[in-house]
């Protein structure tokens, strides 16, 4: 069982970091975390010993791209003969436009990692010929609408000829697209993590009927769970109920209400964790209207922002900024980029404040 002051814990934070937190929160469970890794590296799973992960706690996210991006660091032993221990290096990516450059990222991500490693040997003094740097598989979760198709490859970011092609650091990343990824592979082995995925990657669908029916299918899979599966989904429904109260309508959340009565008892949940979860999430209702009124006073800015570049610029590209002053979160910083774009003397020089 769940120790419900831990998800209160939470879950108490801002209704904007809703998405990283909870992305988190998921993916911190080792259960979750073979879910994920079943779905897109499942030659690996197998020789992983989930049981015995750890959450290494330490982020190399720069502080001014926190908003849309984290990452997770995690040890567990690959089940080898000498049990070899393993680091899963996961970048969260919250972005709504696909990164180019990527495979820079995570290699300069990854170096860090290594770097971490060689410090606490230098501080214990530990000999250099006894260093050992764990592999790092590195993953990418991604959330965003557009679909990826940059490769994530030091190669893709460079004109070399054939010959120079071999001193170019080569690596294998493994990588979810959430919102593309075909149902049919999230929910291949039937993990709870997955059949999560098909409901959170149809977040932002318009129409009320198609996430109903994704809501109405998880409800027949709820159905067929055997004995032994339907303690690994309490979790699962914890942040089901969170995503549904927080970015969908009344009539939809009544269907999830009706799902969670009728299975409540299957899934081991007792009236009281399903009250807490009302309660979470009417929490969290609240806090969206409190925020609506924010995001409409964020929206007047970005807009006045837009108005003034165009009449200043004419000639540039001025909604190519659009997604990037849309993804963030304070207004003040949004209120300063409003005053700078009557005030830049040009075009670039008003990216150049908004990319630092």
């Amino acid at each position: 069982m769940l120790d419900t002051n831990e998800v209160l814990s939470f879950f108490r934070d801002s209704l904007g970091q809703f998405s990283d937190r909870s992305a988190k929160w998921l993916l911190s469970n080792p259960e979750n975390l073979r879910g994920l890794l079943e779905i897109i590296g499942s030659d690996l799973a197998s020789s992983l010993d989930f049981s015995k992960v750890q959450r290494v706690n330490t982020t190399f996210i720069a502080d001014n791209l926190r908003e849309q991006e984290s990452d997770l660091v995690f040890l567990l032993p690959f089940r080898d003969t000498n049990e070899t221990e393993v680091l899963i290096y996961i970048l969260i990516e919250h972005q709504s436009t696909v990164d180019p450059v990527m495979g820079f990222r995570l290699l300069f991500y990854m170096c860090q990692v290594w770097d971490q490693q060689r410090q606490k040997w230098v501080s214990e003094n530990v000999p250099k010929s006894e260093w050992r740097f764990r592999p790092i598989i590195p993953v990418v979760f991604y959330t965003g609408q557009p679909k990826w198709q940059t490769p994530l490859s030091l190669e893709a970011l460079m004109d070399v000829p054939q010959a120079l092609l071999r001193f170019i650091p080569r690596f294998e990343t493994l990588f979810l697209g959430v919102k593309s990824e075909p149902d049919a592979n999230l929910v291949r082995t039937d993990s709870p993590f997955g059949w999560l995925m098909t409901v959170f990657k149809r977040e932002d669908v318009p129409e009320t009927s198609m996430f109903i029916s994704v809501l109405e299918r998880l409800g027949k899979h709820l159905g067929n769970l055997s004995e032994s599966d339907r303690g690994s989904w309490e979790q699962a429904i914890y942040y089901l109920y969170l995503l549904v109260f927080y970015r969908r309508s009344v009539e939809e959340r009544g269907i999830l209400e009706q799902i969670v009565s009728e299975h409540h008892k299957a899934l081991e949940l007792s009236a009281q964790e399903v009250e807490l979860m009302q309660s979470m999430a009417e929490h969290y209702l609240e806090q969206g209207i409190e925020q609506g009124i924010q995001q409409g006073a964020r929206q007047m800015s970005i807009e006045n922002t837009l108005a003034t570049l165009n009449a200043r610029f004419p000639r540039t590209d001025v909604n190519a900024l659009k997604p990037s002053l849309e993804a963030i979160e304070d207004l003040n910083r949004l209120k300063q980029l409003n005053l700078i774009a009557s005030i830049a003397k040009t075009f670039n020089a008003f990216r150049e404040h908004l990319d630092a």
